[in-house]
């Protein structure tokens, strides 16, 4: 039960943090988000501070996700960051997912007043999003994908449960989480205070639904997996339209621009800084 999930933590922990300066010109300025985390003699890793649980649904659909809940829940609302992984961690060993992006997240977040993560993994073989990847546009499917409603019914599920701020839900993903980040947003804008989707992609069509929440939007202009016009088609629509959004397209970059994204501090602070109705700008 999510509930039971609350002993989790004893107290409040740290998490290592990483920094790599591939891209000195463009990185030097990204700090990890929480220096003390990498020197603290209680660091743990994102494995040991979140708790595996499995989501059923009413027809016997599964689930497994990973979620972090900070010490001492009674009589506040925290912040809820959920993160959406790439093609690569897909499977059913409920750990992979935290392979990218979650220990900053966990890092910025125990070190700057705690917050509810949560972290799905997506079973082989399926999708957020049932769309190419590859595809120089598409259009969101009318009904989500199984992975995707399952996700939506999670977030509800632990809106309800536990002490969510609703003022302060964010959504970020990398990749086929880039993707999902735009699809979550689309379907369900009025759930979200921010997102930050990198390397993804999204329905230009649906940006008008989007313009009211703040959106930070990040893509290699070198990427081979997923066209960067993907990211920049959308940030386009959001312009077009009056939206609130920022774009950063990393020069001579691949596909992985997430690593550098999430490892600074300025990104992550944007983020937790957003609550409904109070754009905070970079």
């Amino acid at each position: 039960m999510i509930l039971n999930s609350v002993r989790l933590l004893g107290r409040i922990q740290q998490v290592p943090c990483r920094s790599k300066g591939d891209d000195m010109k463009t990185f030097a300025y990204a700090v990890c988000a929480g220096t003390l985390c990498a020197a603290s003699a209680l660091a743990q890793s994102a494995s040991e501070l979140t708790r595996p649980e499995t989501l059923t649904s009413p027809d016997g659909e599964t689930l497994k996700y990973r979620i972090h809940l900070p010490d001492g829940l009674a009589g506040k609302k925290l912040p809820l960051v959920l993160f959406l992984h790439g093609a690569g961690e897909r499977g059913d060993d409920n750990a992979l997912q935290l392979k990218h992006g979650v220990s900053d997240i966990l890092c910025y977040s125990l070190t700057n007043g705690g917050a509810i993560v949560l972290a799905p993994q997506c079973p082989l073989n399926m999708q957020w999003v049932n769309t190419n990847w590859n595809a120089p546009a598409h259009s969101m499917p009318s009904m989500p994908s199984t992975p995707m409603k399952l996700t939506l019914m999670l977030l509800r599920k632990v809106m309800a449960d536990l002490p969510v701020d609703p003022a302060r839900v964010y959504v970020t993903g990398i990749s086929m989480g880039g993707y999902g980040t735009w699809d979550i947003i689309q379907r369900e804008p009025a759930l979200f205070a921010a997102a930050i989707p990198i390397c993804g992609g999204g329905d230009v069509a649906l940006a008008p639904a989007l313009k009211h929440i703040p959106i930070r939007v990040f893509h290699g202009d070198q990427d081979n997996a997923v066209p960067v016009i993907r990211s920049r088609d959308m940030v386009q629509a959001l312009k077009a339209c009056g939206g609130n959004v920022q774009y950063k397209e990393y020069a001579g970059a691949g596909h992985d621009v997430w690593t550098r994204t999430y490892a600074d501090a300025s990104v992550l602070k944007w983020l937790f800084a957003q609550q409904k109705g109070k754009a905070v700008r970079p």
